[in-house]
């Protein structure tokens, strides 16, 4: 049997120091603030934990699960109260969109990734509940964006932290209020911690049909000398970056755009194993997102790893996307709906999973 008990957050239940909110067995729920004045809501199981930012575009900051912490390493060793993507930068997951994505050309007039990463939600929920994987935790909220004459949606995020589990499944339905249709554009930027020597592992052919490296330098990178060589040797051997070997030239970055292959139930799957066995882990549904982006940047100042960004669409910007016809339109009252899964994978489950990639590429 299923139930679930809301919880009503309010911005003055987050204090410098962290509350108690609730305790569900082993699952616990902690409010605090950090210096900047972000809220902040810390939901711990037995192996580990999740920082979301309910009022800041319901971002993950930041994920431990297994005794690692899975968020990329950045420059920000805390959120800012910013709403400029790039200068409150190193969440774990980050929901980009929803009329715009990507990074804009001179053409657009669009921010970065768009509107929702920092999105300021008006209500903010905590979850306790059971379902079919067990008790549960998990966090909510509605945002309404209203531009008079363009744009009336309301979008709801959720994330869950299940009693005793390593997976964490990540959702967001995003309804059109408008009576007109509406375009929209979305990704789930889930930015892992990457390890030297681990191993991609992932539902696609790598070949260069199928793994498509992008040469396009956005305006705000600086790319060193050296790099667009290497981004014409991994076009012809895309391969040469699924083991992440020290010194791989990912800097400032390397975006891939690559082709997904799923599992019967309609799941592609992506891992990152460590030399240890265990693997960080995405699973996502391209029949909901069928643009499979991945973004790998390693330098002195970031570290972080997409192993696969799920998109609606490639993440040149609203006018290059346009013209390519990956924006998509939402009728008059319509709802767009997605989810992932993320997580650690101990060692026989890593063998398991990888068992099963090799034979959905026919490996």
């Amino acid at each position: 049997m299923s139930w679930q008990t809301v919880i009503h957050l309010k911005p003055e239940l987050f204090e410098r120091f962290e509350t108690p909110l609730a305790e569900f067995g082993e699952l616990t729920a902690r409010a605090f603030r950090y210096s900047s004045g972000v809220c902040a809501l810390r939901i711990t199981n037995r192996v580990g934990q999740m920082v979301v930012l309910p009022y800041k575009g319901q971002q993950i900051w930041r994920l431990e699960l297994h005794g690692r912490e899975l968020a990329m390493r950045s420059m920000f060793d805390e959120p800012t109260e910013s709403a400029e993507y790039l200068r409150t930068y190193g969440a774990f997951m980050v929901h980009c969109g929803f009329t715009a994505m990507g990074v804009p050309t001179e053409q657009d007039k669009h921010p970065l990734h768009g509107e929702l990463p920092n999105a300021p939600y008006q209500t903010a929920q905590l979850l306790i509940g059971e379902d079919e994987r067990g008790p549960y935790m998990g966090v909510s909220g509605s945002w309404q964006y209203t531009v008079a004459f363009n744009t009336n949606y309301v979008a709801r995020p959720l994330a869950k932290l299940y009693a005793g589990s390593a997976r964490v499944p990540i959702a967001i339905s995003i309804r059109n209020l408008k009576r007109s249709p509406m375009e929209y554009m979305y990704m789930a930027h889930a930015n892992f911690r990457p390890v030297d020597n681990g191993r991609l592992v992932y539902t696609a052919h790598c070949t260069p049909e199928h793994v498509r490296v992008r040469r396009s330098i956005p305006g705000h990178l600086q790319p060193p000398p050296g790099y667009r060589e290497f981004l014409e040797e991994l076009a012809q051997y895309p391969e040469r970056h699924n083991v992440l070997k020290p010194g791989l030239a990912f800097d400032p970055e390397v975006v891939f755009f690559i082709d997904y292959l799923t599992d019967e139930a309609g799941w592609a799957h992506t891992m990152q194993v460590h030399p240890d066995g265990s693997a960080d882990f995405i699973s996502h549904r391209p029949a909901e997102l069928d643009h499979g982006v991945r973004w790998i940047a390693r330098n002195p100042d970031q570290d972080a790893l997409g192993m696969v960004l799920p998109a609606t669409a490639e993440p040149e910007g609203y006018h290059a996307e346009k013209a390519k016809g990956n924006v998509k339109v939402l009728p008059a009252g319509g709802e767009f709906h997605c989810q992932i899964e993320v997580g650690v994978l101990l060692p026989d489950e890593a063998r398991q999973m990888e068992e099963k990639i090799n034979r959905i590429i026919g490996a």
